[in-house]
């Protein structure tokens, strides 16, 4: 009980931290326009990655770490993996993805070719944090709220 308690008052403290600041507000409302994106998400990415919105996509999901990179020199031809990045921003970033993957209009059909691309979950889930945080790059870049059709 002292723990729920605990953590509704913080709650209360970060949304009105983030009421106080007109710019902050601006950015949680765009990122609350994406359905699959709840307040914990708007929260920690506000907090958490400040730089959202500034940085180009392939930048973005390296900062986060959910961006792919090669092991191969030479002839050595080595595996994609994913490395680094913002623990607490992936996790939180992670949960939404696996919302996202069933309830959201664009990451569904997205999440559905991967599965049946044979992909494995884990692979898939990650793709769709990649694609979730890209685009919500772009939305905080270009001021605009989440549109399903031209995304």
């Amino acid at each position: 009980k002292a723990l729920k308690a605990d953590i509704a008052a913080l709650d209360k403290r970060i949304t009105a931290f983030i009421k106080a600041d007109p710019a902050l507000q601006a950015k949680k409302t765009l990122l609350l326009s994406m359905k699959g994106v709840g307040p914990g998400l708007a929260h920690t990415l506000i907090a958490l990655l400040p730089e959202l919105g500034e940085l180009s996509r392939k930048q973005i999901a390296a900062l986060v770490g959910v961006a792919p990179f090669e092991d191969q020199s030479g002839k050595h031809q080595g595996v994609r993996y994913i490395q680094g990045g913002r623990p607490d921003t992936r996790a939180a970033l992670f949960m939404a993805a696996m919302v996202a993957g069933t309830h959201n209009p664009v990451i569904r059909p997205f999440r559905q070719r991967l599965d049946a691309a044979g992909k494995k979950p884990k692979v898939a889930i990650v793709a769709v944090m990649r694609k979730m945080i890209t685009i919500l790059n772009a939305m905080l870049r270009d001021n605009t709220p989440w549109q399903p059709k031209a995304a």
